[in-house]
């Protein structure tokens, strides 16, 4: 029993790392920074197929009532929030990087809780919080590549993150299995994005791109969206067999090892003060997961 859970574990690591760089590819180097029609097109994939999925039973989903997806929209909302400010950080911003300022996203989901429902906080869980928000604050200093607009959006993404984090335990309706969840988030993300994809000027800045036609182009699109498909799925396996400490040391072990291969992929520039930053906020996050083995956020 326990081969497999390590076996299910090395399958999620594989397809994360794989799914990021597959949307880092497309969105930097092809440079399709069109976030309504990528991310909506992930999304309808991601919609099509769990629906799919659902029907010839292949994944269990029960009917969604409206009542209950009604008071899901909030955590939509962030959702699109955080596909849609992550797209635009990601596509200008390196993966460790991307990382690093994701992590933050902890800090937020700590005031929201501290402010809102007075928990409590360990010692160690404060010390990594600080950790991450330092290195997150010191990073855009030393980045050698900083570009202003990509930690804008980081900064949005973040919050979105943070504040979806919160949502889940605390506001999420308890008759809603994970990819019921996911399901109402997806179809959500395709109407508000399709409805903004002209407004945002993505729709006619996409009929201009130059590899629109590109083979190289579609296999990417086809390979990002299966892959966010396969993620989710990975993900809820992952969940279902396993305790929450052991679910994040699994995410934690992807994001360094997505960190870690980059540089071999993707052409980089990182020096030893921003390489600080990133490996101190992982600390913080490594101190996080041990300090919340017996929490549920």
């Amino acid at each position: 029993m326990q081969w497999r859970k390590h076996i299910t574990g090395l399958a999620f690591s594989i397809v994360f790392v794989v799914s990021y760089f597959t949307n880092k590819f497309v969105l930097s180097v092809l440079k399709f920074t069109y976030p309504t029609l990528f991310q909506g097109w992930q999304t309808f994939v991601g919609a099509l197929l769990l629906l799919l999925s659902g029907k010839f039973g292949w994944v269990e989903m029960s009917r969604i009532t409206r009542s209950a997806a009604l008071s899901c929209l909030p955590g939509s909302l962030l959702f699109v929030g955080n596909i849609y400010a992550g797209s635009r950080a990601l596509s200008r911003i390196d993966i460790p990087f991307f990382f690093t300022l994701q992590n933050s996203s902890h800090v937020v989901s700590y005031i929201i809780l501290k402010v809102v429902h007075r928990e409590k906080t360990q010692w160690l869980k404060f010390v990594s919080i600080c950790f991450m928000l330092l290195s997150a604050i010191n990073l855009p200093m030393y980045d050698p590549q900083f570009d202003i607009s990509g930690y804008l959006w980081a900064v949005g993404h973040l919050l979105c993150v943070g504040g979806y984090r919160v949502f889940q335990v605390h506001y999420k309706s308890s008759n809603l299995s994970d990819l019921e969840q996911q399901c109402i988030n997806y179809l959500f993300s395709v109407l508000l994005l399709a409805i903004a994809a002209h407004p945002s000027g993505d729709l006619m800045g996409a009929m201009e791109f130059p590899s629109l036609q590109s083979y190289t182009f579609h296999c990417g699109c086809c390979a990002s969206a299966l892959l966010g498909f396969l993620l989710l799925l990975a993900t809820v396996k992952l969940k279902s067999g396993l305790t929450l400490k052991h679910f994040e040391v699994w995410i934690f072990l992807s994001k360094i090892t997505a960190m870690s291969l980059s540089p071999f992929v993707f052409n980089m520039d990182i020096n030893t003060p921003s390489l600080i930053c990133v490996v101190t906020s992982h600390v913080g996050e490594a101190l996080l997961v041990y300090s919340q083995r017996d929490s549920k956020l």
